[in-house]
């Protein structure tokens, strides 16, 4: 009978067609958002650091008597969607995001050859102000961040990514600079076996919306899973953690030595099961 045929017509692109999941080891490339969300009901405790600069020397012991960090915590609210909350202590900095997932890669009949996630941030620096003699507005303290997460992965072991978007920034230090800087960051993996990865990015900023002083942010490093963590063990010249940072306000230059031995830490709690594993 034709409806019996387009049943199993159905279920038989549904069996052809599968999700392409694990383009990242965690939600995170090295700085940049991945295309990787937390698991729906799971809560994921990140630390993030960076120590000094490799350059300062003996003095600094090379950077390790320094150090900036970050706090966070990020929860799973659907297959889809996750959001997060962190404290950096770089420029004593609150940020919150969320990031949804549009579109997911897929083989087989109904294949689509990328993923594509929508992410915003807001952050609000808690520093005190720089001139205390002139009227100061909270709303200086916003940075805004929009980005589209686009990745593929091309086989089992590499995977890569691009981020274009925009940072809002209310409060600019000069007429130059603009509010509203453009950036285009790519990212990339390469996993060396099971629990090894090989992660680079770098990310392009418009030039003409900032001072002559920030540049580029430029990382490197290893993922490496340990069962219920993940540590990412990096070179950055980047100091801080969250994008109106490291995007805009980034100052190290990475061939000149302004480099950052860092490290993100990911803890993983489960607090809440799918149905499917739940008991009755």
């Amino acid at each position: 009978m034709k409806g019996q045929d387009d049943l199993l017509s159905l279920l038989d692109d549904q069996k052809e067609t599968s999700v392409v999941n694990y383009a990242f080891k965690t939600n995170r490339i090295i700085n940049m958002h991945s295309i990787e969300n937390t698991h729906r009901g799971v809560l994921d405790f990140k630390v993030s650091h960076r120590f000094g600069f490799l350059n300062s020397g003996i003095d600094n012991f090379f950077g390790l008597d320094q150090s900036s960090i970050r706090l966070g915590l990020e929860y799973g609210l659907s297959d889809r969607l996750m959001f997060g909350l962190g404290r950096s202590s770089f420029r004593k900095t609150i940020d919150g995001f969320f990031k949804y997932k549009l579109v997911r890669q897929r083989t087989g009949t109904k294949k689509f050859p990328i993923s594509l996630s929508l992410f915003h941030s807001t952050a609000i620096e808690t520093i005190e102000f720089a001139n205390q003699d002139r009227e100061n507005f909270f709303s200086s303290r916003l940075f805004y961040t929009w980005q589209l997460l686009i990745a593929r992965k091309f086989s089992d072991r590499l995977s890569f990514q691009m981020n274009p978007g925009f940072v809002h920034r209310n409060l600019v230090q000069t007429k130059e600079e603009k509010n509203d800087v453009l950036f285009l960051g790519l990212g990339s993996r390469f996993k060396l076996n099971n629990r090894i990865s090989l992660n680079a990015e770098y990310i392009l900023a418009d030039r003409s919306g900032l001072r002559e002083e920030f540049t580029n942010s430029v990382a490197i490093g290893f993922d490496i899973e340990t069962g219920g963590h993940v540590f990412q063990l990096h070179l950055t010249n980047s100091t801080a953690m969250i994008e109106k940072g490291f995007i805009t306000e980034n100052t190290g230059r990475f061939l000149e030595g302004d480099i950052h031995f860092g490290f993100n830490i990911s803890r993983v709690f489960t607090l809440s099961k799918p149905k499917e594993f739940q008991k009755n």
